[in-house]
């Protein structure tokens, strides 16, 4: 995209400039649209469990940037020559139960014959203009909360070896088909001064987007990230994903990665992630009411990084 001329237009208040969550666009006063699409491929055996993740995955990025999800679309590719029909059926119901569970309502999609099976969502939301979280506005001395455990690559690569337990499946799944909504709501009662979520880029990419488009040090704690259960003994079996190697030779030239971090942490947090959890700048008080609030509703939260000098570049720095 970067090779292509895209008109600006005085309306469109985020765009692809600081690569954010989901567009945002105003349509009148005190109300904007937030569009976002996301596809992927199955990351459990589970045709149900499938829908649900895929459908969390989209809909998150309208959470992300502060929204409510109004309305969503299937995206769809799939050969009934290759697999059965029941497996899309199941797919779907998984979908739009998540769907419902947003309060959106389904209009509609689009599908292509593919050997391939890939299943998303084209999601619209609302927000209020003055009210928009993006990953740009982070502030000195803000610390971060993550909202969720990270590892669902590295869980998906062993579920796809066999090598990873029924019990471990299960709670991954749950983890990632879990909604970034009741993170955001709870959210919402504070000031939040940057945002996003962690998806493909892993833990550190994210981060590290962040930094750039707030032109700040991020320091991340990695003692202090929450990670899902057998994902550390995966990592250390080698279940590392491709996408975890390729985050970090991209990410190289702006991370800071100190000696003490085991090689097994690192690519945990290089880990790409699907469904994962909400990133929030916020000041340290706040920050507290907020991880106090989150955990007795029973949200997987830590304060896992903090915000430092300003610099135009960007930097991640992990200890």
């Amino acid at each position: 995209m970067s090779k292509l001329d895209i008109k600006s237009h005085p309306d469109l208040l985020v765009g692809i400039d600081t690569s954010d969550d989901a567009g945002v666009f105003e349509i009148a006063p005190g109300i904007a649209l937030v569009q976002t699409l996301d596809f992927l491929t199955p990351v459990t055996n589970s045709p149900y469990e499938f829908g649900q993740i895929a459908a969390a995955n989209s809909l998150s990025d309208v959470y992300a940037m502060g929204g409510t999800p109004v309305t969503a679309m299937n995206i769809v590719c799939f050969s009934c020559e290759e697999f059965s029909e029941d497996i899309l059926g199941e797919t779907l119901k998984g979908g739009l139960d998540k769907i419902h569970e947003a309060g959106a309502t389904l209009v509609g999609g689009h599908s292509v014959n593919d050997k391939e099976f890939k299943y998303g969502l084209s999601v619209t939301g609302t927000v209020d203009p003055g009210k928009i979280w993006a990953n740009r506005g982070a502030c000195s001395e803000d610390v971060i909360i993550l909202t969720k455990p990270v590892g669902t690559g590295i869980i998906s690569t062993a579920v796809k070896a066999k090598l990873a337990s029924e019990d471990i499946s299960k709670n991954a799944a749950e983890v990632m088909s879990q909604l970034n909504k009741y993170a955001a709501d709870i959210i919402k009662s504070y000031k939040v001064n940057a945002c996003t979520d962690i998806t493909g880029f892993g833990l550190a990419g994210h981060l590290l987007e962040m930094a750039k488009a707030s032109r700040k040090n991020i320091k991340l704690f990695s003692d202090k990230i929450p990670v899902i259960k057998g994902v550390e003994e995966f990592a250390q079996m080698g279940m590392i994903p491709a996408g975890a190697h390729k985050n970090k030779a991209f990410c190289q030239d702006n991370v800071k990665i100190h000696s003490s971090v085991a090689r097994v942490t690192q690519d945990i947090i290089f880990d790409p992630q699907t469904s994962g959890g909400l990133v929030v700048s916020m000041n340290k008080i706040d920050a507290g009411n907020c991880l106090e609030t989150l955990l007795d509703k029973g949200i997987t939260a830590e304060i896992i990084g903090e915000v430092q000098a300003d610099n135009k570049h960007g930097m991640l720095e992990i200890i």
